[in-house]
């Protein structure tokens, strides 16, 4: 008995699935553009627009635009085959130029915690350089599914091996993955991190998740049969791929700390200087003799050099007498008081160090979720 609903309502199962995927992959795109508001509009009030800031912005806005323009050909019932013919095309194009985007964040920041390594440099540019020549000739081997009308329009491969459109990216994050873990393994011999901390700490996390979701995404192109070719199976993760690579990226950005010129510095370096603390990092300034005197906090200072309501800063005397003097710094040294110290061995000197205590649960996968 020949079923009486609508080619709209009566889909088959596998295209069923992907509609309701599909609506998955809207939510998730949605959730994670309210979520991230906040944090987009205090980087955009930086003073400073680099590269890395740029992206950041770009897929902000490109990626819900691309999905709600491909959720109205994939939604519309009347939307017809004709129209869909001249339009298939947009959604492949548009995700090659959204992981291009997102491919160049990992270029910039691998090559940034490497302390622009142009060996580094020479791997990321050219698995990058080969995912735009091989995206953009996969392009042209896409075609609009046949679909009855009212069922929406969806572009699918010709070719099986058309899946290489995904295989290019799927290898530059794989190399983006193995070299900042690689790196931040051998953080740990400097300054020894517990493996969470760690993982928090460098992103591992967000770079294992975009690799994750790509594999996923490749194995389903390559190993799922389709029924004939109205069947979009295999096509069924690709836009959640997009959305979610999109998604970890922008976090990968929101994790460097300090500014993103340059593509920032990799966390688990040393820190040499003084920076603003954000929300959820607390520094500690340590000032440590350079000579043979104790270790002790700005707080104790300005405790010890209080004489009289009077606040005065000093610092520890270098003598071995244990006499706890503490000696006042002039801050108005002139010339000639330079001139007199010049060669002598008066023991006095200061060295600063930066203590940083950074709170994990903060971060994008803590108890701050999306802030």
């Amino acid at each position: 008995m020949a079923s009486s609903l609508p080619p709209s309502l009566n889909l088959p199962p596998h295209l069923s699935a992907h509609k309701y995927f599909f609506v998955c992959t809207l939510t998730v795109a949605a959730w994670d553009t309210l979520v991230l508001s906040p944090r987009t509009w205090r980087l955009a009030k930086t003073p400073e627009w680099p590269p890395l800031k740029i992206l950041f912005h770009f897929l902000r806005i490109f990626m819900p635009i691309e999905f709600i323009v491909v959720a109205v050909a994939f939604f519309d019932t009347n939307w017809s085959q004709e129209t869909c013919q001249h339009f298939f095309l947009f959604e492949p194009i548009c995700t090659a130029i959204l992981l291009a985007a997102a491919s160049a964040v990992h270029v910039i920041r691998i090559h940034a915690i490497y302390d622009k390594n142009r060996a580094v440099l020479g791997l990321m540019g050219g698995l990058f350089a080969l995912q735009v020549v091989v995206t953009a000739i996969a392009c042209g081997f896409y075609r609009s599914v046949p679909l009855d009308v009212g069922q929406g329009c969806i572009a699918g491969p010709r070719h099986n091996w058309v899946g290489v459109y995904w295989v290019a990216p799927t290898l530059l994050y794989a190399a983006s993955f193995i070299l900042a873990t690689n790196l931040s393994f051998k953080s740990r011999a400097t300054k020894p991190i517990g493996l969470w901390k760690l993982m928090l700490r460098d992103g591992l996390n967000l770079y294992g998740s975009i690799l994750i979701i790509n594999l996923v995404n490749v194995l389903y192109w390559f190993f799922i049969r389709s029924s004939g070719i109205s069947d979009t199976i295999k096509t069924i993760v690709t836009s959640m791929a997009a959305v979610l690579t999109t998604s970890m990226t922008l976090r990968i950005v929101l994790s460097v700390r300090g500014t993103l010129v340059a593509g920032g510095t990799f966390a688990g370096s040393t820190v040499h200087s003084h920076s603003t603390s954000r929300s959820g990092v607390a520094s500690r300034s340590v000032v440590q003799p350079q000579r043979t005197g104790p270790t002790f906090t700005l707080d104790e200072m300005r405790s010890a050099g209080r004489v009289g309501g009077e606040q005065k800063v000093g610092v520890w005397d270098g003598s071995a007498k244990g006499d706890g003097k503490v000696i006042p710094i002039d801050m108005q040294v002139g010339k000639e008081g330079r001139e007199a110290r010049n060669g002598s061995d008066d023991g006095l000197g200061v060295k600063v160090t930066i203590d940083r205590e950074v709170d994990y649960d903060s971060g994008p996968f803590g108890r701050g979720g999306g802030r």
